[in-house]
């Protein structure tokens, strides 16, 4: 009897270290695909904010890897650019970087990934006409923490953090939101 249930313990020993490796591994993947996103970076001039492809990445890899790999792989991405890495846009990192005016914009990444993880494991995400929803579900909650901090950083109104933070982006969102949406089949068959 002990070594029937011995026998059957095993593969679940070595199928939970597959699972581990594999989330690990994936974890991995999403933050060093957000930090090159990140190098995709068109500076503005007129804000602290600039264009990148961070919200991209982020979106996609919630999507694709659903609530907890998305959410550890942002905070992974978040962390590590924290202790000095170059992952954030054109480079920068450190702590000064981390906590700066735009700090919301990376506790907002953790956020979004973890909320697009959800809806996409509810299969929000199988279709480009259900995906789109939670794309933008994500891109709200990475503009709520964003402007958030952005107008505590800058002690600017509500309207300016909106100029300096929201409105130059639109467009360029709704290209990555779009083109992410496309993305998602293929996300989830690399992350099932």
């Amino acid at each position: 009897m002990a070594a029937v249930v011995l026998a059957d313990c095993i593969p679940l020993r070595a199928d939970r270290r597959l699972a581990v490796t594999r989330d690990v591994t994936l974890v991995m993947a999403g933050a060093l695909l957000t930090a090159a996103a990140a190098q995709v970076e068109i500076s503005l001039g007129f804000t602290p904010v600039p264009i990148t492809g961070q919200t991209f990445a982020v979106l996609l890899v919630g999507a694709g890897f659903g609530c907890r790999r998305g959410a550890a792989s942002q905070l992974l991405y978040v962390a590590l650019g924290a202790i000095g890495l170059p992952f954030y846009a054109g480079g920068d990192g450190g702590w000064t970087a981390a906590t700066g005016s735009t700090a919301g914009y990376l506790v907002g990444f953790v956020a979004a990934a973890a909320a697009v993880g959800w809806l996409a494991e509810r299969r929000q995400d199988r279709r480009v006409d259900t995906s789109i929803p939670a794309m933008l579900a994500g891109t709200a909650v990475i503009y709520l923490f964003g402007l958030v901090w952005l107008a505590h950083s800058l002690e600017v109104d509500a309207t300016t953090a909106v100029e300096y933070g929201l409105t130059p982006f639109l467009i360029g969102d709704a290209i990555k939101l779009a083109v992410a949406g496309v993305l998602l089949p293929a996300a989830w068959r690399i992350a099932s």
